[in-house]
């Protein structure tokens, strides 16, 4: 584990500046224009998908970027960075850590997220950070090699859709993770973190740092939050 890397993310926040298909921020340009705002604003770190969008922000900001990719599970789940080739890539984009799936899911080879953590341990000298779904599969990621863990997935997985239900973080996923591992492992949290005080309570649990996008970084669905509380309060009054 890289602690000087490390210490400079402890405590802080990390903004995962992501664009989906369709949106106008879709470009390297795009989301390399958030994550320099987003340092502007006090970010310790940067979250980004993509091998183009991670080397245009590497060459943007100075904080350490975490890059990933993202595929598919036959089950239309969403996989991150399952492949060696996309790993090897982003090393060479200039990540300082490559996120990958940790979870039990089995990828291409039919590696589970630990094996496929060693996997890549064998062949780069890198900082791996594990997203996964639930405690077991942190500790296993931890035991595998994983230079620290993020609660990523906890929500995005079959075994854990129930987690996502209302939109909220999962404090207590988040809570048992720090319990089984070492104290001074790094667990970031991260996943509908959508509020100040959501992440600052994340923080007061233990967490290492806080990773936030949406509530960021993604205008649309922003926009869609007040829109869907201004309809309701309507309906409200129509009564």
């Amino acid at each position: 584990m890289n602690n000087k890397l490390f210490d400079s993310l402890r405590g802080k926040l990390v903004v995962s500046c992501q664009a989906e298909e369709g949106s106008p921020f879709n470009t390297p340009e795009g989301v390399s224009a958030f994550a320099q705002s987003a340092v502007r604003g006090g970010a310790a770190g940067i979250r980004t998908c993509g091998i183009e969008k991670t080397a245009c922000i590497v060459k943007n900001v100075s904080v350490p970027v975490i890059g990933l990719t993202k595929a598919y599970f036959p089950d239309g789940t969403v996989c991150i960075t399952g492949a060696f080739e996309d790993v090897e890539q982003l090393v060479k984009a200039g990540a300082s850590i490559v996120a990958v799936d940790g979870t039990n899911r089995p990828r291409a080879g039919g590696l589970g997220g630990a094996d496929y953590i060693r996997a890549i341990k064998q062949r780069h000298n890198i900082i791996i950070m594990a997203d996964i779904a639930t405690p077991d599969e942190a500790l296993a990621c931890h035991e595998a090699g994983a230079d620290c863990v993020s609660t990523t997935l906890c929500g995005y997985t079959p075994d854990t859709l129930a987690f996502a239900r209302g939109n909220r973080p999962a404090f207590d996923m988040l809570e048992k993770c720090l319990q089984i591992l070492p104290r001074d492992y790094p667990v970031f949290a991260e996943g509908r973190f959508n509020t100040p005080a959501d992440a600052q309570k994340a923080v007061e649990l233990g967490a290492w740092a806080v990773i936030v996008g949406s509530a960021i970084t993604r205008p649309h669905l922003i926009t869609q939050w007040f829109v869907d509380a201004i309809n309701e309060k309507g309906k409200d009054n129509g009564k």
